[in-house]
């Protein structure tokens, strides 16, 4: 190994290897060292260790050592944050706590409990994120999706835009448009089928979101929704990349300006699978993208119009 040498410190704040100019490094956490992955330079031997003094061996050590709670998160109504008294009459030792302290230790359990909800905000915010983890939990969404629709949520609250209307609908809404800015395939049909909102109400609080809360949601795109739709259809990946790239060619010619997203990838593959002989039936791929059938019918023959593609019967 070569000797350790100091890495130079460009302008832009990155370090710089000294001996090849490489800006890509490896930490031996093990030995102290970091090392250039591209020669193999020791730009340093002495790495500071930020974790904890302690070592574990095991998970149940490793949470009897720890003295850090869960990490926060906005998908609680206090954040994580909160403390509780449990019910148990033992101690952080596990003896039994004395008769004569039960009775004091219960009514301070009783009152902390009761003061926990106190504002309207923070019950608003018990509804919401109860609602939110059951709607979160039947669609499938992520985790990070999750977080990102409590931060939307939080931001919708604090402009006062759930004054008069449903928890629920905004709840809804704040998981839809987390859905999109993560791009995962959940279109607007399916969080009507799950929460207890209609489409028209979700329709509305979607567009007051947009309108009044900081967030950049993005255009959502047909070849978003492929992957959930070809998998429904057990389609071949030749298949899938076929409709992907009709949809990129129409992108081009503006042919997919104003029409619906998943009428545009249900026509991509079903022109796609003639193509590639893996058809699917009109019904069967307007059922998996949740479309009707003429929707299909309709965007196929625009797109095999427009970009001059035969149709084999």
């Amino acid at each position: 190994m070569a000797k350790p040498v100091r890495a130079l410190n460009d302008r832009q704040g990155a370090f710089v290897c000294s001996s090849c100019g490489g800006t890509e490094f490896y930490e031996d956490k093990t030995r102290g060292e970091s090392i250039c992955t591209s020669c193999g330079c020791v730009l340093s031997d002495r790495i500071v260790d930020t974790g904890p003094e302690w070592r574990a061996f095991t998970a149940e050590e490793r949470n009897a050592r720890a003295r850090t709670g869960s990490p926060m998160t906005l998908t609680m109504a206090d954040k994580g944050l909160a403390t509780t008294i449990g019910w148990s009459d033992k101690d952080a030792n596990g003896r039994s706590i004395a008769a004569s302290n039960r009775a004091a230790i219960y009514r301070m359990r009783k009152w902390q409990i009761r003061t926990m909800v106190h504002s309207s905000q923070h019950r608003n915010l018990s509804i919401a994120m109860s609602e939110m983890d059951r709607l979160c939990s039947q669609l499938g969404v992520p985790h990070e999706t999750k977080e990102t629709s409590a931060l939307i949520y939080r931001k919708a609250l604090a402009k006062r835009l759930v004054r008069g209307r449903s928890i629920e609908g905004m709840v809804s809404a704040s998981i839809y448009l987390s859905c999109r800015i993560h791009k995962i395939p959940r279109q607007l049909d399916e969080i009507v089928t799950e929460a207890k909102v209609n489409r028209k109400e979700l329709g509305q609080c979607v567009r007051l979101v947009l309108r009044n809360v900081a967030i950049k949601v993005p255009i959502p795109y047909a070849n978003d929704l492929m992957p959930r739709i070809s998998a429904d259809l057990n389609l071949d990946g030749k298949t899938v990349q076929c409709a992907m790239g009709i949809i990129n060619q129409a992108r081009e010619r503006g042919i997919t300006a104003g029409k619906d997203p998943g009428g545009l990838a249900a026509a991509a593959l079903y022109i796609a699978g003639i193509i590639e002989n893996d058809r699917r039936t009109q019904r069967e791929i307007a059922e998996a993208a949740n479309v009707t059938e003429v929707t299909v019918r309709n965007r196929y023959k625009d797109l095999a119009i427009n970009l001059q593609i035969t149709i084999r019967p």
